[in-house]
């Protein structure tokens, strides 16, 4: 017997919102017993800009999680711990391994033991988690609709790049029922049922690429390097950038130890792996080939382990999902029907065409931004700070994600491995050839090439993004 289609109610996953929390997340914890963690996230800014984040975290009491009450008070708990948590650590000079001391470890394990996630600032505690709707009458899933209740700097460049990838939750949540009925349509064999529902899920997905789009619109490409990406770091392969060990937690059951996990990452997004699950794309660890050893192809990679920074509902949902995907080896068995074909296909492309939006994005607001800083002097009265941005190498492809992987090697990987099931040939052929110059995208300005560099162009002309390079328009 076929195990039972998931609910996604079982997995606090809802209709209408999908990953997203399932009622608006609480803008203050309601017990005034914790109205000292609320006066400090209430005032990060002015902490981390003077650089006393530290001294008043350490004044804390330690105070119990015994008066969260419902599932959103964790929540609010869990994000208002994260933000002083990464405060804390890189709100100075030089990053803080958390002195073992630290007021906020034993609240923030109990708190991340309940929640069913790690103790560092996730794409859960920063996105799901971490927004409000201006008017709630309107749709959650208008990007003008939404607010951020915490951010590290409070700008609006933060606020719209947690806001963008909340807007595109909202707009991906009715996909989930969706898929879920192309799935039971598979069973039964009903092509017509499984053929609309995944030209709706092309739909949906070609939307959240716009949404994704927008991300120029409000987000400053230097602000977001230099001033809010280093925050989001976590400490996990951040030696370069100053926590060769990790940080020192003390989780209250025997000696404080020195732990590694990487920060918030839209690898975390529960919503884009459902995509890839339910569509049957497989992604190898970074650097192994299709053509690999089926043991070496068989070891887990970044995107599995960013699993393990889902709430655990989620992470489950997942797992049960991939055990009854059908729809893969449904339009295979149904290679006659072109209209179904195409439309598996549609979805492919426009998913592949999604990762394509982010790696411009990457290029943009993290490529270039770091070769940028490079060349920018450094006062010899003020050294600069040490964290994720000041850290930058000068390969652009040794540079890592806040999350801790080397980050473009993994995105083109990703998307490549993205059009691997197409059912048709002619269309692998396509998606093959289509996405090899992606000068056609929205960032003009920023080319990739097929042997993988990057091609800037500007008013004087273009120029490559080699160490080798010089003249007026280098670096």
């Amino acid at each position: 017997m076929l195990p039972p289609v998931p609910s996604p109610a079982d997995y606090d996953i809802s209709p209408d919102h999908g990953f997203l929390s399932p009622e608006t997340p609480l803008e203050v914890l309601p017990d005034p017993y914790y109205a000292q963690w609320e006066a400090i996230v209430l005032n990060l800014q002015p902490l981390l800009l003077s650089k006393r984040i530290r001294m008043v975290v350490n004044r804390l009491p330690v105070l119990s999680t015994v008066h969260l009450q419902t599932d959103a008070e964790w929540r609010r708990a869990y994000v208002v711990l994260v933000f002083m948590l990464h405060g804390y650590v890189w709100g100075g000079d030089r990053p803080a391994e958390v002195d073992h001391s630290s007021p906020i470890d034993h609240p923030l394990f109990e708190v991340c033991e309940r929640l069913e996630v790690p103790p560092v600032a996730t794409y859960a505690g920063v996105c799901l988690w971490n927004y409000k709707p201006i008017f709630p009458d309107e749709p959650t899933g208008d990007l003008d609709n939404l607010a951020c209740l915490q951010t590290f700097t409070g700008s609006l460049d933060e606020q719209w790049f947690y806001l963008v990838s909340v807007a595109i939750e909202a707009r991906g949540a009715p996909s989930i029922p969706l898929m879920l009925q192309a799935i039971t349509a598979a069973r039964v064999g009903m092509a017509k049922v499984v053929t609309e529902c995944l030209q709706q899920l092309a739909e949906i997905l070609d939307e959240i690429t716009a949404l994704l789009q927008r991300m120029y619109d409000n987000c400053d490409p230097y602000i977001f390097y230099n001033r809010i990406r280093p925050y989001l770091a976590g400490s996990k392969n951040m030696a370069d950038a100053g926590l060769p060990k990790g940080l020192l937690y003390d989780d209250g059951r025997g000696a404080p130890e020195y732990r590694q996990y990487g920060g918030g990452s839209n690898a975390q997004s529960s919503l884009i792996q459902f995509f890839d699950i339910v569509l049957g794309i497989e992604h190898r660890p970074t650097g192994v080939s299709r053509n690999d050893s089926a043991s070496t192809k068989s070891r887990h990679g970044f995107i599995h382990e960013m699993r393990a920074y889902m709430p655990g509902p989620h992470r489950r949902f997942l797992e049960d999902v991939g055990s009854i995907a059908n729809i893969r080896a449904f339009v295979e068995s149904h290679r006659a029907d072109p209209v179904l074909r195409v439309a598996y296909d549609a979805c492919l492309d426009r998913l592949r065409a999604m990762r394509d939006a982010h790696i411009q994005i990457v290029s943009r607001y993290i490529i270039v931004q770091s070769r940028a800083r490079t060349s920018q002097p450094v006062s010899p009265s003020r050294p600069a700070a040490k964290n994720l941005a000041t850290a930058a190498p000068p390969d652009s492809k040794k540079l890592r994600g806040t999350g801790g992987t080397a980050l473009i090697p993994f995105l083109k990987q990703a998307r490549d491995e993205t059009h691997e099931p197409a059912i048709d040939a002619w269309t692998l052929r396509v998606l093959n050839k289509g996405h090899a110059d992606l000068s056609s995208a929205s960032l003009s300005k920023v080319g990739e090439h097929p042997d993988g560099h990057l091609e800037v162009v500007g008013l004087c002309g273009k120029w490559t993004m080699d160490d080798s390079e010089g003249g007026i328009c280098h670096w």
